[in-house]
């Protein structure tokens, strides 16, 4: 008689099997075009209690078993002040799909809750700073957070029609302020609807944003309210009847800017135009990459 398996076991099987062309494929696809995992790292994965989080770090788990390059794992939950019932399900879904998380505690739903302006952005900055300090003091090197294909067009969006600029969300990136740690998004290619359909797979029910401000959101008859990714969510969708393809060619754009076309752009946060090099009957070059005569 088969040995009955295990929540666990369950999920893992169904990243490897069922899911492998839109999960595992997409995943090790990512990690090895954008290099983001190197002999020796140690990695915070860090869980926020959402489906993206929690399908991270089954991943992350699922390729150190497999990998000929070892590196080390962390699963690193940060409670911002989480109602209790929140935390309850964060720490249950972890102990099904045995993860061992390390958790930590913070106000920052409290600093945010009074701040005024854009809450969600001084939420998601004080969220990574926390997590980097935490990850240094266990000893890390990078932090890994579940960012997918999906946030990646929905930024690039945003980025476009709110904030006047073309700007993409980078698979990898070096901290600022705290040097030698690194920031990497190893779910980059793997689209939002296979990562809902494994969690519904599973039966698994995850905890949504968990921030106060969402009940605003929720009780919005339009299901967007004021989340302007929400409605970045809702003209792709909108896009996708006639253009199916929408959101990859937004994707690829990113990887094959045309910067000749650009009239302007910028480069380490200093403006340059078209302009510098336009008479010179040269390709322009980015300030840094010039190669030595």
């Amino acid at each position: 008689m088969a040995k009955e398996l295990t929540p666990a076991q369950i999920a893992e099987r169904s990243i490897i099997k069922k899911y492998r062309r839109e999960l595992w494929k997409p995943f090790i696809a990512a990690v090895k075009r954008y290099e983001l995992i190197a002999p020796g790292d140690r990695i915070a994965v860090c869980i926020s209690g959402g489906k993206d989080s929690m399908l991270l770090a089954k991943l992350m788990q699922e390729l150190q078993r497999h990998t000929v390059q070892p590196f080390e794992l962390t699963f690193l939950v940060m409670d911002p002040g989480y109602h209790p019932a929140n935390r309850r399900r964060i720490e249950e879904n972890a102990a099904r799909l045995e993860i061992p998380v390390t958790i930590f505690e913070s106000d920052i739903f409290d600093v945010t809750a009074t701040a005024g302006g854009n809450p969600c952005y001084l939420c998601a900055r004080m969220r990574r700073g926390c997590l980097y300090a935490k990850a240094r003091e266990l000893g890390c090197n990078k932090i890994a957070l579940g960012h997918h294909f999906s946030d990646v067009v929905e930024t690039t969006l945003l980025g476009l029609l709110y904030g006047a600029q073309l700007q993409a969300m980078p698979p990898k990136l070096h901290s600022r302020n705290f040097p030698g740690m690194e920031l990497i998004r190893p779910m980059y290619c793997i689209h939002e609807d296979h990562i809902i359909a494994w969690k519904n797979y599973n039966h698994m029910e995850f905890i949504q944003c968990a921030c106060r401000l969402t009940a605003q959101r929720d009780e919005a008859e339009d299901g967007i309210g004021p989340s302007k990714r929400q409605e970045m969510k809702e003209l792709l969708r909108t896009l996708r009847k006639t253009n199916p393809n929408v959101e990859k060619s937004i994707f690829r754009a990113i990887h094959g800017v045309q910067l000749d076309t650009f009239p302007g752009y910028k480069y380490r946060g200093i403006a340059h135009s078209f302009l510098e090099t336009y008479d010179r009957r040269e390709d322009p070059i980015l300030p840094g990459t010039e190669k030595e005569a």
